[in-house]
């Protein structure tokens, strides 16, 4: 008896914790990019999909934006062509792209499903849907490599006409430039793009890393808190693999457009999404602006 009121007593006390979360978030915009390991393994891809639907249960109004390079790859291998990336970015000629426009809708579909079955209306749209998402040629190191876009423009009206009617929007990364050719779009910079557009309360990262080491090999260096003049000063510093560099530009883009906060967390670590929201010591790297009130 005594032990299953301790195990009560340690539930109510978590629930406590997480309230003034919760009354805090109430009606805000929270995007989620999801990508990374977490999609292979359909345990955490289950874990992820429920987070993201207590989040609107509690008061979010949460938006998903989904990656897919590692399917994307297993199937343009089953055609016999090789993967072929140009500073970690995938080459796509027109055949590429109809395979990756293929398997991300599947992705879509199958995280529509999965929230479905929870009881929270979703829809799975595109970048292309309701001209969502706007692109121009992007070229790596001056190399063209095919049909990959930066955004340059976002309409975000289907995702707020979404929302206000009680849907959980689920989006693809593809869009299309001024000639409508489809593209596809680096699932973190869609997501930055979105959330900047949509003026979101958060935007979370799920990634296959804890957050931001100043020294991946020193685990002792881990920073939980970063704001944006600390995290330029960082970047600037070349202490830190170049692989995370995207995301930190990323982040303190979003913060300098004025979304509130940015989480980069691992998307591997059960719940991480809940425990960084609703704990007071969080489990990933948060970036803020210099002058907010909270933390300054």
């Amino acid at each position: 008896m005594t032990e299953n009121m301790n195990e009560a007593q340690k539930k109510a006390e978590v629930l406590i914790e997480a309230l003034p979360y919760i009354q805090r978030f109430n009606r805000k915009i929270i995007v989620v990019k999801y990508g990374g390991s977490a999609m292979s393994d359909p345990e955490l891809l289950k874990n992820v999909i429920k987070d993201v639907t207590l989040l609107k249960l509690v008061g979010f109004k949460p938006i998903i934006v989904h990656g897919g390079g590692k399917e994307i790859s297993r199937w343009v291998a089953k055609t016999g062509a090789e993967p072929r990336f140009v500073n970690g970015l995938r080459v796509t000629d027109a055949e590429t792209m109809e395979i990756a426009e293929m398997v991300l809708g599947r992705v879509n579909k199958q995280l529509v499903t999965l929230i479905e079955e929870l009881g929270i209306k979703a829809v799975g749209v595109s970048g292309k849907d309701g001209g969502l998402l706007h692109v121009r040629k992007k070229l790596s190191g001056g190399e063209d490599i095919g049909f990959v876009g930066d955004v340059d423009k976002v309409q975000p009206g289907i995702l707020r006409d979404l929302i206000d009617n009680d849907y959980l929007p689920v989006v693809s990364p593809v869009g299309f430039d001024d000639s409508f050719d489809t593209y596809n779009i680096n699932a973190d910079d869609a997501a930055c793009a979105i959330a900047k557009a949509v003026g979101a309360y958060k935007l979370v990262f799920l990634t296959d890393v804890e957050g931001v080491y100043r020294d991946f090999s020193d685990k002792s260096t881990f920073i939980s808190r970063m704001s944006v003049s600390q995290a330029k000063e960082l970047m600037e510093g070349g202490s830190i693999g170049g692989g995370m560099i995207p995301k930190l530009s990323n982040c303190t883009s979003a913060v300098e457009a004025g979304v509130g906060r940015v989480h980069i967390l691992d998307g591997r670590m059960p719940h991480s999404m809940l425990l960084e929201i609703f704990t007071d010591k969080g489990t990933g790297t948060m970036f803020y602006a210099d002058d907010d009130k909270e933390l300054v």
